[in-house]
């Protein structure tokens, strides 16, 4: 059946609207909180900006098995919601809630009560490893506050309700910045806490959020979580969900112990490689907002019409989404030049790590044009179909056969200079794009999932 292109165009502009733009700004108001962290806890001293920088990277590990669950979720949320089918995006909430519920509360243990232990991963340096431990036991139960809200906020964007999760998202934003100047300087009267004010800033605003994330899907209108689903889940929605998801876990684990490989390899070549490092990876997370929340509503808006049995329109917007994202990174690159004046302005770096990143700062925009395709392809368009396996794939070569192990030479057995080896563990989404693209041409993910079509699995 030929689409009329002009609804097909406004069809296609009012979703993006509605879903990309509300989920971009949620993503700009979140490395917001980086960005500030880093401002605030820069002025206290660079060895507080770089321990809790590290420490960090376990929030990151976290976030990649929340990541992999939401994706699942909003694998089959997505297209059961194109379908209209509720009841079905009840029962794979309820089950992914239980999942993520237990993972974040070994999460939790693990910060609160071996925090030196895990900053001893990332860093040698005994300052680094006493103000990160600090960070870890003080900021532990964000860790289970967080896998409950991220899910909620999932399902709000996968079922409408986008600016809702973007709202509640940025007010907690605001929130945790207010926090975090009070908390970390001790104004107002309030005791000077520095690292563990940061961390105390990040649990009060995370109890906000889930406490209003219940509060929403609690309304009439809404997808809720319900018990009897937690407690009894959906066999063949169970089995569906792992057959698409243990792939993206695999992914996102692949993906993110590499990245995390990177901070390890930085963290070894001393506290300025460390705070520049943490500084770059602020201003990038910033400048790639548009691109992730590009990446997340592609998902979405191809999965509404793969599970409303319209694969031609999916395909149509999935190639309309790609050229947009080339513009993204692009544009994004541009940006981040353009305002690098600024982020040198605003931070107190040593002459040294000064120096590192204005290097860094060039190479993080190249770096976009690749990270903004491969996110709008592998992490959105591909995984709406439930073609998970080639981001499996694509990592583990790109990051652990080729940029992990030549890092690794080129930070210890060659002795590069810090600049060289940020160059080189920052390739591997520029080496991904010519398979990638090879791969998006064959449409494998123009599939439907749900129920009906799970027998035939419907292709173009």
């Amino acid at each position: 059946m030929k689409l009329n292109s002009s609804h097909s165009s406004d069809g296609f502009t009012r979703k993006l609207l509605s879903v990309v733009l509300p989920i971009a700004f949620q993503q700009f108001m979140l490395a917001l909180v980086s960005a500030t962290d880093a401002l605030m806890l820069g002025k206290l001293t660079q060895d507080s900006l770089s321990a809790v920088s590290l420490a960090s990277q376990v929030v990151f590990v976290e976030s990649l098995i929340l990541t992999s669950m939401t994706i699942g979720l909003s694998i089959f949320a997505a297209q059961y919601w194109g379908k209209y089918d509720v009841q079905a995006v009840e029962r794979i909430f309820g089950y992914v809630m239980k999942l993520t519920a237990a993972v974040s509360i070994i999460f939790f243990a693990a910060a609160l009560f071996m925090p030196r232990m895990l900053m001893r991963i990332f860093t040698n340096e005994p300052v680094l490893i006493d103000g990160g431990a600090t960070y870890l036991r003080a900021v532990s139960l964000s860790f289970v506050l967080s896998g409950v809200s991220q899910i909620y906020l999932c399902i709000l964007k996968n079922t409408g309700r986008a600016a809702k999760a973007s709202i509640i998202s940025s007010f907690g934003v605001i929130i945790n910045i207010l926090l975090n100047a009070l908390l970390i300087f001790g104004l107002l009267g309030l005791p000077r806490l520095g690292i563990a004010g940061a961390a105390l800033a990040t649990v009060i605003t995370q109890i906000i959020e889930t406490l209003w994330c219940v509060h929403e899907t609690s309304k009439i209108d809404s997808v809720r979580l319900r018990l009897r689903y937690i407690l009894h889940d959906d066999k063949r929605l169970r089995g569906d969900f792992w057959k698409y998801t243990i792939p993206v876990l695999g992914n996102e684990i692949v993906w993110g112990v590499g990245f995390t490989m990177y901070s390890v390899i930085l963290g070894h070549l001393g506290t300025d490689a460390v705070a520049a490092n943490s500084i770059s990876g602020i201003v990038k997370n910033l400048a790639l907002c548009f691109c992730v929340g590009l990446g997340s509503g592609a998902g979405i808006i191809v999965g509404n019409e793969l599970g409303a049995g319209n694969p031609t329109r999916a395909k149509e917007y999935g190639n309309r989404l790609c050229r947009l994202s080339v513009i993204s990174g692009a544009v994004s690159g541009a940006v981040l030049l353009i305002i690098s004046p600024l982020i040198f302005a605003v931070t107190d770096l040593s002459d040294t790590a000064d120096a590192y990143l204005k290097y860094m700062i060039v190479m993080c925009a190249c770096y976009m044009v690749g990270k903004s395709v491969n996110s709008t392809t592998i992490g959105g368009i591909f995984c709406a179909g439930g073609d998970s396996k080639f981001g499996f794939l694509c990592d583990t070569v790109t990051m652990w056969c080729i940029t992990v192990p030549l890092g690794m030479l080129a930070a210890f057995v060659l002795k590069l200079p810090v600049p060289a080896v940020y160059l080189i563990v920052n390739l591997d989404e520029m080496i991904k794009l010519p398979a990638v693209y090879r791969h998006y041409k064959k449409y494998k993910w123009v599939k439907d999932l749900t129920v009906k079509g799970e027998g035939s699995e419907n292709q173009l």
